[in-house]
């Protein structure tokens, strides 16, 4: 991925020969069958009939009335994304030619012009220090570029306080009126404690955690010696990469944050897209789409009544 004009005109046009018509070849043009359940409205229930989607069977219902029930939905046509992005300093940090801020542009420009292609709207929430640019939810390319132009002329602080995702996502979750496809895009370098915040969330909207990574995020080179610094708090620590015993720590120290954030995904039940500085995007959002597919089906598969059988447990199309 070669370094991006800060001209939004130049790098949306890019992404649409490169990014989009990759994902348009190898997904149809399907993004619903990627994002499940957004833009559904809960519309009646009745009972079980072959060929319906068993992932649409109420179980409480079912229990209670002995009869298998389905939950029948109206589709909203008009349905609505956001993009909650952290915008603090750690994404200005990039070990390769791209930097984790350049790779959330890009992200944004794909998913949003995909979206928008398909008659959906989309609106962005920024995070600097607090929750500080809100862009109502539009249709169109031009919405989609004045979203990008945002990104890439908000000027950025050379230090804040410590990012606290919780602090964001809780002021964002009042700001979106109605059940959205919500993408938090961060690195997710945080205070504690926002996984409550992500889980309450994910009550309300279809979420998805958008994670953005660099190689030396979790393995340190010999380097000898240098002086890091925290990119948000401007805080230095001389260091000496050559030593191993160093390196190690630092190492287990990454596999420990990686580990807590995983579980925090876990506990606040999101899928995470995880994008690094090193990799392909459009190869990253088709892994992404085909996990979540497997992950379709086997549900499918798991929740069969026993009066089913299994060729009626196929997802529907």
């Amino acid at each position: 991925m070669s370094a991006s004009p800060r001209n939004p005109e130049r790098m949306l046009r890019r992404l649409e020969w490169t990014v989009l018509r990759r994902l348009d070849g190898l997904l149809h043009g399907d993004y619903r069958t990627l994002f499940r359940g957004f833009g559904l409205d809960l519309a009646d229930l009745r009972e079980y009939q072959y060929h319906d989607d068993v992932r649409h069977i109420d179980w409480n219902v079912t229990a209670r009335l002995a009869t298998t029930y389905v939950r029948q939905y109206h589709e909203d046509r008009d349905a609505t994304a956001w993009f909650l992005l952290d915008l603090s300093p750690s994404l200005d940090f990039g070990s390769q030619r791209v930097r984790k801020a350049q790779l959330s542009c890009e992200f944004v420009a794909v998913l949003a012009r995909a979206l928008t292609r398909h008659g959906n709207r989309v609106g962005a929430a920024f995070y600097g220090d607090t929750l500080d640019t809100v862009i109502p939810a539009r249709g169109g390319r031009a919405h989609v570029l004045h979203i990008l132009h945002r990104m890439l002329e908000r000027p950025r602080p050379e230090r804040s306080r410590a990012t606290d995702l919780r602090a964001f996502l809780e002021a964002a979750g009042r700001l979106i009126p109605r059940r959205s496809l919500v993408f938090v895009v961060s690195d997710f370098v945080s205070a504690r404690g926002y996984a409550g915040a992500l889980a309450r969330l994910s009550q309300r909207h279809e979420v998805v955690a958008v994670r953005l990574l660099d190689p030396l995020e979790s393995t340190l080179p010999d380097l000898g010696l240098l002086t890091m610094q925290d990119a948000e708090t401007g805080e230095q620590l001389f260091v000496d990469t050559h030593d191993r015993a160093f390196r190690r720590r630092f190492e287990q120290a990454a596999q420990r944050r990686e580990a807590a954030l995983r579980d925090a995904f876990r506990d606040a039940g999101v899928d995470a897209l995880e994008l690094a500085t090193d990799a392909d995007l459009a190869d990253a959002i088709l892994r992404f789409a085909a996990m979540r597919k497997l992950r379709s089906r086997s549900a499918a598969g798991a929740v069969l009544p026993r009066d089913v059988q299994p060729r009626d447990a196929l997802p529907v199309a």
